[in-house]
């Protein structure tokens, strides 16, 4: 049968689907005049030129076996997880991970909250802490942080312990969150005069009397004494790069200052995962910026990339991830694959609190 493309109209369809048709003895005939040429069989079809051999964008290939719905219901169970039978590696000792770039708008926020509810869904126990004053971690995990809530000032500043400020994320198991309220804002000012002020939160996340797979803490874009603090208190740093060229430019001053960190305050701490966030695969350019970044970080950088999604966008104004929100998607896919790829370093190369 010849291809017919989607938006084609009723008649249309209708005459393509009749065209071979063979009428049985006993059926009415097809009052319409009939073709002066027959239509050739399909099997022996051949486009006399181009225009007739075009066929639509939109018509499935034959690679695909499976049609889009199912494969999209298929990758959300995958994410979903409801059965709890698929794991992702826990590692050996606690993995504390700063989200950290001085540029914004580059998908850090995003990438905390959607990498921990990917590890979460899949069997890790996870803590995220948000200590950006915009409290947008805190606003996709649908956890309160309005004037008032116990949140990570009180933890910096009173010495609140971390286990009276953590909230159980709804709807997700094994996920916690320390939200930030605007009362944060105040923060890098007030910390200038405290004893200790850069490792105040590492002293909270040690003193926390409970277990935690992995700990993520969501930094502000700047450079200034929380995300000192949040540098101080990992091991690790998670660099979200969007692929764009303002992306790179700042990129050397923020591997400066993870280095004079790691002289003076935090010697084991080291930039572990690169991640690329949106990825538009129509532009050279950021084929251009995903060569530069693989070329200068190598196995640092995911294999995993963030396209450009509508869905990961959408997904905050629900208060959700887009794990959540909309698991078949693109956008919830590549999360869930670069999680699955930060679950198998950890397992190969497990890393303690303690070096």
């Amino acid at each position: 049968m010849i291809p017919i493309r989607r938006n084609a109209s009723a008649a249309v369809r209708f005459e393509a689907a009749t065209s071979s048709y063979q009428q049985a003895p006993g059926v009415v005939p097809d009052p319409r005049p009939a073709p002066d040429t027959p239509a050739p069989p399909a099997e022996s079809y051949e486009p006399a030129d181009t225009e007739a051999a075009y066929v639509s964008r939109e018509t499935p290939t034959r690679e695909e076996d499976d049609p889009p719905l199912a494969m999209e219901a298929m990758r959300a169970v995958q994410i979903l997880n409801p059965s709890g039978e698929v794991t992702m590696p826990r590692p050996e000792r606690t993995r504390v991970m700063c989200v950290a770039n001085q540029k914004g708008g580059v998908g850090k926020t995003t990438t905390t909250v959607n990498l921990a509810v990917a590890l979460a869904l899949h069997g890790n126990r996870v803590l995220v802490v948000d200590l950006d004053p915009q409290g947008n971690a805190s606003t996709g995990l649908n956890v309160p942080h309005h004037t008032g809530v116990p949140d990570v000032y009180d933890c910096l500043i009173n010495s609140v312990p971390l286990e009276d400020v953590a909230q159980a994320v709804e709807g997700i198991p094994n996920l916690w969150c320390v939200p930030a309220t605007i009362d944060l804002a105040g923060a890098e000012i007030e910390l200038v005069s405290v004893v200790a002020r850069e490792s105040r939160l590492d002293r909270a996340i040690t003193a926390y009397p409970g277990h935690f797979d992995y700990v993520f803490i969501d930094c502000p874009p700047s450079l200034g004494l929380l995300t000192v603090n949040a540098l101080v208190a990992a091991q690790e740093v998670l660099i979200p790069i969007q692929c764009e060229y303002y992306a790179l430019e700042g990129l050397n001053q923020l591997i400066n200052n993870i280095n004079l960190v790691r002289q003076h305050l935090n010697p084991r701490l080291e930039v572990s995962t690169i991640l690329l966030t949106m990825y538009d695969r129509r532009t050279r350019l950021a084929d251009a910026v995903e060569q530069d970044v693989r070329n200068h970080f190598g196995d640092k950088v995911l294999q995993a990339v963030i396209p450009r999604n509508v869905r990961v966008s959408e997904a905050p104004s629900y208060g959700q991830s887009v794990m959540t929100y909309d698991p078949g998607s693109r956008g919830a896919t590549s999360y869930f694959e670069a999680a699955q790829e930060i679950a198998e370093r950890g397992a190969k190369e497990p890393v303690s609190r303690n070096g």
